[in-house]
């Protein structure tokens, strides 16, 4: 896996000794989710998959702003609200394609978040600041959370008349009980990151930003150490067994195994742990596209 770094609107990616590292690049606009954006992070989850670029990624925020030092720092202010004026979210709700459009348009978000949760390696946010309306979609939509002391969720879209439509609630409800999840749905209150860390939101909380990224990148490199074929193996079975019952769950555990279970690779991993050394271990298979 070579090195690599490339730039977007939205968006800095690099890869780095088997991590992919997105960064969230519109500090000026307080990351507000453009109509680029929602283009531009599915294709490049995608191609880090489809490609096995990374065993591993992170998601963070360059939440500097220029001009308002005390500020509170802000991983994302959700949807730009220019898409509510323009074709994307503005259609003209009086024409009769009006509704059909809309529920197109939904769906096209919701699978930008959808390539997260989807993707065969595993997704760390890194949660630095305010994490607003989309940004919660977004999050939930990963892995693993880990938040900063100065970090926050607000189910921000009931402020604006809206209900969360891009995916914070099937999910979040994994996370936390559903009183809660109903009191910050229906209040549109800030949660800080001592309380996402106590409702089981986040993993853990970090002093800082430093730490943040510390930390988030240490367990993505830990991570990219295990076998990749075991690790995607573990993705796919927690997020069936989420979704089915224990019975199901298990009956698909065991046909994996039966299909995907290699014997070579845990006699490296015993080896290598043994010799405390790096294991040899195969990469995922790129996807056949086209």
């Amino acid at each position: 896996m070579s090195d690599m770094k490339t730039n977007y609107e939205c968006f800095t990616v690099s890869v780095d000794d088997g991590v992919a590292h997105i960064r969230l690049s519109r500090p000026e606009k307080r990351n507000a989710m453009s109509p680029s954006f929602w283009v531009d992070l599915p294709a490049i989850v995608r191609d880090i998959d489809d490609n096995a670029r990374a065993r591993c990624i992170v998601i963070s925020a360059d939440t500097a702003i220029e001009g308002q030092g005390g500020e509170r720092p802000i991983f994302t202010a959700g949807i730009d609200v220019s898409m509510f004026g323009g074709n994307e979210l503005g259609s003209d709700k009086n024409h009769p394609q009006a509704g059909a459009a809309f529920y197109l348009e939904v769906l096209r978000l919701q699978d930008c978040f959808n390539a997260l949760e989807e993707c065969r390696v595993p997704v760390i946010a890194a949660v630095h600041g305010g994490c607003i309306g989309g940004g919660v979609d977004l999050i939930t939509a990963c892995d693993i959370r880990l938040g900063s002391a100065d970090s926050y969720i607000t189910i921000y879209e009931i402020n604006v008349g809206m209900t969360a439509d891009v995916g914070t609630f099937p999910r979040i409800l994994n996370h936390m009980p559903e009183g809660v999840v109903r009191e910050l749905a229906y209040t549109g209150r800030k949660m800080g990151a001592e309380e996402c860390e106590r409702r089981g939101l986040f993993n853990t909380v970090l002093p800082d930003e430093a730490a943040l990224l510390d930390h988030a990148m240490a367990m993505a490199r830990e991570i990219a150490t295990k076998p990749p074929l075991a690790i995607y193996g573990c993705k796919r079975i927690i997020n069936y067994s989420r979704d089915h019952t224990t019975a199901e769950a298990l009956d698909n555990i065991a046909v994996w195994n039966m299909s995907m279970l290699l014997p070579q690779e845990m006699m490296e991993a015993m080896a290598a742990k043994g010799q405390r050394r790096a294991g040899n271990f195969s990469e995922l298979p790129k996807r056949k596209l086209g």
